[in-house]
């Protein structure tokens, strides 16, 4: 076992058993149920020596275990080896869930504990009601972590800033007047907002607070009457300062929230609270009227104004020339021995770095070569990171924060000599992203009524990918936004002008590679039938050029053939202006017509 693992589990344990609790959950998220956290939060990152974003650890006094999605199966199997938790894959038959292994493990009266600032309101009503039902207690008081976690981080205290109107293209005073609006309609006086993206976007402040997430931890109270931004003094200067003043929002501390929502709230004001955003601590604070909802401010969010659109495409060329760059040297220097995976994402960030809107990475990039690329989620780590040699495919999923516009690509590329297999699998998997890039459909279509689009090349040979095709992106913002999604799983939320979503499906065979291939593409109109209505499409925002070397061109239909030539001649004529004459003539090679 990880000596770690094994005092920090123990010291749990002892912790447990102080309390008389039989079992604790603990998920991977903080108090804003963010996707991506502070280390400060990352309690189950401490307890089980596991890393990805996705997944809910569960400790008894006699066993443990860790669920998550397929995205991490094989990276979880690694990091878990030897920890004393046991890998419980999500979504896979015959697996159980985490409440049907706890009604298996604990007895009639024992007590199942959570940290309810941790827990969602309806995640925690869900658990207990499962208590009541299998004779079990429920507390949502435990947090051991505040005490037992040795040398615990302290909590971010980035400085706060304003995200200027020329990049947000909407005043912070607009969005507050229309998200008032939306409150009002469904019956509330107040919003109480958690969700670390959606303040950010409302008050067009941005931060630093979490890893490749320009954000800044804190909670936003919104009536008519009281705007109230709830944050550590630490973060706001002078001007931040001023700005909210003139914007008519005041501050309190960050930790004053929970009192500030007992005793300042009337008991007559009925407040909107998201159940799945709202932790169960804070939402069992407020003493008076409510009104459970989905939060008005992601669909808001979600569509971009003009001033965000073009800023995102001019985002795209600078990102597509640093990519140029970057795919350039890793072939001049795959076979060479002196690169790593390691030093793929250290490259990207060098040649982003140039452009003067540059604010870091969207998320830690994953440079998969041969097997590794396998692992949907990899993170190369210079102790186990592959060197690149003169062959294999090479899978690089990056993205990048710019003050204009936030990217996310992938690309899976052959460093040489592509086999067969690796070449029918590429041209498989970029069937589908073409087809779902070249879809039209009607006004009202949900991402999962166009998923199979990208899926049924693979499908009619009996092969898959378990991860979503498509999630939501933000402007300067997060990476990973909904509300609208492209995946198998039903979600009601519709496409709509303005969103911008990704394209990226993939597929993986254990042990020898991984292809994945990810567009961002823009929802616009289509046209109009007068039969059948309103119409749309997608618009590609993103420039890079595939890997037409890895093309089985037998399988591409002329339809398929025409729509990689158009995307490349676009790539070619917009990023040409960016690069020099080696550049240029790179992608000259890499976007030349195939027939």
């Amino acid at each position: 076992m990880s000596k770690d693992t094994v005092k920090n589990l123990e010291a749990m344990r002892d912790a447990m058993r102080r309390v008389k609790v039989s079992a604790v959950i603990i998920p991977g998220t903080d108090p804003h149920q963010s996707e991506y956290v502070n280390p400060h939060w990352k309690v189950r990152d401490w307890i089980t020596g596991f890393t990805g974003s996705n997944g809910t650890a569960v400790v008894t006094l006699n066993s443990a275990g860790l669920w998550t999605d397929s995205r991490y199966f094989l990276q979880a199997a690694d990091q878990l080896q030897d920890s004393g938790f046991d890998l419980h894959k999500e979504d896979i038959p015959g697996e159980a869930t985490i409440t049907e292994w706890l009604a298996e493990e604990m007895n009639d009266d024992e007590i199942l504990a959570v940290d309810g600032r941790l827990f969602s309101l309806n995640k925690a009503n869900q658990l207990e009601e499962f208590c009541g039902a299998n004779g079990l207690r429920f507390a949502t008081d435990f947090a051991p972590a505040d005490t037992i976690w040795e040398n615990r981080p302290a909590r971010p205290m980035s400085k706060a800033f304003v995200h200027d109107i020329k990049y947000a293209g909407e005043t912070a005073e607009s969005k507050i007047e229309r998200v008032l609006e939306q409150v009002e309609n469904m019956g509330a006086d107040a919003i109480f907002m958690p969700a670390l993206d959606e303040i950010a976007w409302t008050l067009n402040i941005r931060g630093a607070d979490v890893e490749c997430n320009p954000l800044v931890v804190s909670y936003l109270y919104l009536s008519q009457d009281d705007k109230v931004l709830f944050v550590d003094a630490e973060k706001i200067d002078a001007e931040v300062a001023a700005y909210l003043d003139g914007i008519g929002v005041s501050v309190v501390a960050y930790d004053e929230v929970q009192d500030y929502l007992k005793k300042k709230v009337k008991p007559s004001t009925t407040v909107l609270l998201d159940p799945n955003q709202v932790s169960d601590t804070l939402g069992r604070a407020l003493e008076c009227y409510k009104v459970y909802a989905k939060s008005p401010v992601a669909p808001l969010k979600a569509i971009k104004n003009e001033v965000q659109i073009a800023g995102t495409r001019n985002a795209m060329e600078r990102d597509g020339a640093a990519l140029v760059r970057l795919w350039k040297w890793i072939e001049e220097n795959a076979g060479t021995g002196k690169i790593t995976e390691v030093d793929v994402a250290n490259k990207a960030i060098e040649c982003r770095s140039v452009s003067e809107l540059y604010r870091g990475e969207s998320f830690g990039m994953i440079a998969g070569y041969k097997e590794h690329g396998a692992i949907v989620h990899y993170s190369a780590k210079p102790e186990t990171a592959s060197a690149l040699k003169a062959e294999g495919l090479l899978l690089v999923d990056t993205g990048a924060q710019y003050l204009d516009g936030t990217t996310d690509i992938t690309r899976t590329m052959s460093l040489g000599n592509p086999t067969e297999s690796e070449r029918h699998d590429y041209t498989l998997v970029l069937k589908g992203h073409l087809a779902l890039g070249r879809a039209k459909f009607p006004v009202g279509t949900r991402g999962s009524q166009l998923d199979a689009l990208a899926r049924i090349y693979q499908w009619n040979e009996m092969m898959t990918y378990l991860h979503g095709t498509g999630h939501g992106v933000g402007h300067f913002l997060g990476v990973h936004e909904g509300p609208q999604n492209i995946r198998l799983n039903e979600n009601p939320t519709t496409l709509k002008p303005g969103m911008i979503t990704s394209n990226e499906p993939g597929l993986y065979k254990a042990g020898q590679y991984g292809i994945r291939t990810e567009n961002l593409v823009l929802t616009v109109p289509a046209g109009h039938s007068e039969e059948f209505g309103d119409f749309l499409k997608f618009e590609t925002l993103t420039l890079f050029p595939y890997d037409t070397n890895l093309i089985d061109l037998s399988m591409l239909s002329r339809e398929e053939l025409e729509q990689v030539n158009a995307y490349h001649d676009e790539v070619r004529n917009r990023l040409t202006p960016y690069l020099n004459e080696e550049e240029q003539a790179w992608l000259n090679k890499r976007t030349a017509k195939i027939q």
